[in-house]
């Protein structure tokens, strides 16, 4: 076929002056369209088995929608990097006793998924209270009752500062660890540090 589309972009269009035959048109066009739009896949194991090979191998700005982790692919020419996600709803972490939610009246703690320039991140939000301690308490707890998705898991330890009340505390931040495995542990716990609030507003980790 000689000539192709007039944006440059090298889909091939049949010509009057071609033998007429309409199933070799049909998929010119497509094979250079479908490569060209957003290729939608149930995750990224369907698509890792469908684009292979010398005919269907992905190629540098393809891009492609992953249905399981509702993210759009960019292909730079070596790999897939995630561009964009879907709305990522806020999801309620359940807390261990005797922790409450709401504390300070910072909301409920919760978490989402967020992608910032193509890296994925943990976002939490709200703030746990707790009304009494014992008299020397450990020194670091986990709060959540159940792990976190492993879609929203980091991949190595993360360690950020949070704020907590100075009432009660002689200290106004503690460290929280991000862990592996899904579950938040907080430390800075002391005689001298029992803090009726804990906030996470703010706290954003790369997975």
């Amino acid at each position: 076929m000689p000539t192709t589309d007039i944006y440059g972009q090298g889909i091939g269009l049949w010509a009057m002056t071609d033998a007429p035959d309409i199933p070799a048109a049909i998929k010119a066009l497509a094979d250079g369209v479908i490569p060209r739009g957003v290729l939608s896949f149930a995750s990224g194991t369907e698509r890792g088995a469908t684009l292979y090979g010398p005919d269907q191998a992905p190629v540098e700005g393809m891009l492609t929608w992953l249905r399981d982790v509702n993210r759009l692919d960019l292909f730079d020419g070596t790999s897939f990097v995630a561009v964009s996600t879907g709305a990522s709803a806020w999801t309620t972490i359940n807390l261990v006793s005797p922790f409450t939610q709401n504390g300070n009246t910072n909301g409920t703690l919760q978490y989402r998924l967020l992608n910032i320039s193509g890296e994925e991140s943990l976002q939490l939000r709200g703030a746990i209270g707790r009304s009494s301690y014992p008299a020397s308490p450990a020194y670091n707890t986990i709060i959540n009752s159940a792990p976190l998705p492993s879609i929203v898991r980091p991949s190595t330890l993360r360690t950020v500062l949070i704020p907590c009340s100075d009432q009660s505390s002689d200290r106004i931040s503690m460290k929280l660890d991000v862990q592996t495995d899904g579950y938040l542990q907080v430390f800075g716990f002391a005689t001298t540090t029992k803090p009726p609030w804990i906030g996470f507003n703010g706290v954003i980790v790369s997975l």
